[in-house]
């Protein structure tokens, strides 16, 4: 009989926790639904409705009439059903209820922080109670980013093999630009075949006199970090140190504006997305690391270990954040304003107020506006090839570096004054 690796390894006592405070002025992270229909979602002038379907489409039968065939119609022809709930429950139907439970529960409405009509929203992830909330995977997988950056960063420092620096990748990249371009699947895993494997995967386990080996999930020196889930983000209001009371973790739709740039610098608009956020986050999550079993990998090839302690691996973390930082200074600096661009007044005066500040107040980024700098180790390669990257990977545009274009926060007032994603931890 073949014992695995995970049962023969016994999970150790010794281990180091924090309790992290999270703090974000706005976030979104992406649900496994990309983009909500237009029946299931319903918005007022000031809000937005998500309902409890089965709950909506049972109230509807209960009501009799056409009222269920109707809205099996508008779903079979994707149409909106604000007349639908009128004509069933009356001008209040945000109120409507079924077997004393509400169709539109709490959780599920945000506030529209637009003035414009929303279309293509795309919500955020929720747990199996329908609560907003940050998945531990999102968490660590953002660190594991941040890890392979300041490793490939300080190459000397801990050792790399020689195959697997920089220079080296960007070599091997540069062989295989022709194939990445016909073949999306590898795109998605080119970077775990040219380093990340290797930097987190090629270890050899020593446990109890005994030595485990190969490649796989469980020779990954990271199943020694634990994130959990983060709490629920419940819309509260809070006392600071003044005494003032405000919101946190509010829900909200709001105009995302996607820009890029011309060749003169300008700003060039794309397009506006709708997407479900949570304003003002204040939430907690759990790092745990396993110090014992930290202490059993050894690199095949001797590299060193980034990190032993939690305050080490926060300090890594926000050493990429300034990184990702730096960049965005420098691009916002770069961009001219344009009051003409497709029917928007490109003003981005705010977005560089934010990135004034030279020392990044923020730990790492989350979600939507992280995009290739934060998802990825782009920027330890040269602008050139993280632009051919970038065309082959997403939508071309030939002559300007990665990433191309930047998510931006619309302000019930219409001005550009937000960028999202940027997290801060706090043990």
């Amino acid at each position: 009989m073949v014992v695995s690796i995970e049962s023969a390894l016994k999970k150790p006592d010794v281990c180091e926790s924090k309790r992290i405070q999270l703090i974000s002025p706005v976030l979104h992270i992406g649900s496994s639904v990309s983009r909500l229909n237009p029946f299931e979602y319903v918005q007022t002038a000031k809000k937005v409705y998500l309902p409890n379907q089965e709950l909506l489409a049972k109230a509807l039968q209960k009501q009799g009439g056409r009222f269920l065939n109707d809205y099996i119609q508008a779903i079979e022809e994707r149409q909106d059903i604000d007349r639908l709930l009128k004509k069933a429950f009356g001008d209040e139907w945000w109120n409507a209820t079924h077997e004393e439970e509400a169709i539109f529960p709490k959780h599920t409405i945000d506030q529209k922080f637009t003035q414009e009509k929303i279309t293509d929203l795309r919500p955020m992830i929720r747990n199996g109670m329908g609560q907003l909330f940050i998945p531990g995977s999102s968490i660590k997988g953002a660190i594991r980013t941040a890890i392979a950056y300041h490793l490939l960063k300080y190459a000397d420092r801990y050792k790399l093999p020689a195959n697997r620096r920089v220079s080296e990748i960007e070599k091997k990249l540069r062989e295989r630009l022709g194939e990445l371009s016909k073949n999306k699947r590898q795109q998605q895993f080119v970077d775990d075949d040219l380093f990340m494997d290797s930097l987190f995967s090629e270890f050899h386990l020593t446990y109890q006199n005994k030595l485990f080996s190969g490649r796989s999930q469980n020779t990954d020196f990271l199943r020694c970090l634990k994130v959990s889930d983060s709490e629920p983000l419940i819309e509260k209001k809070i006392v600071n140190k003044k005494g003032q009371s405000r919101p946190i973790n509010v829900p909200v739709v709001a105009e995302v504006i996607v820009t890029s740039r011309f060749s003169d610098y300008s700003a060039k608009y794309k397009a506006s997305i709708y997407a479900e956020m949570v304003w003002n986050v204040q939430t907690e999550f759990t790092l745990t690391l396993d110090t014992d079993m930290l202490s059993w990998f050894k690199h095949k090839q001797g590299m060193n270990l980034p990190f032993h302690t939690l305050d080490e691996l926060l300090q890594i973390c926000q050493e990429f954040a300034q990184e990702q930082w730096d960049y965005e200074h420098d691009y916002w600096q770069e961009i001219e304003n344009n009051p003409n661009a497709a029917g928007k007044n490109l003003d981005f005066g705010y977005i560089r107020e934010i990135y004034e500040i030279e020392k990044c107040p923020y730990t790492l980024r989350l979600g939507w506006g992280s995009g290739m700098t934060g998802t990825t180790i782009g920027l330890c390669f040269n602008d050139e090839l993280r632009a051919e990257l970038r065309d082959i990977c997403g939508i071309k545009a030939p002559g300007f570096e990665a990433p191309k274009s930047r998510r931006t926060i619309v302000s019930q007032s219409g001005e550009i004054r937000f960028v999202p994603g940027w997290v801060k931890f706090k043990a």
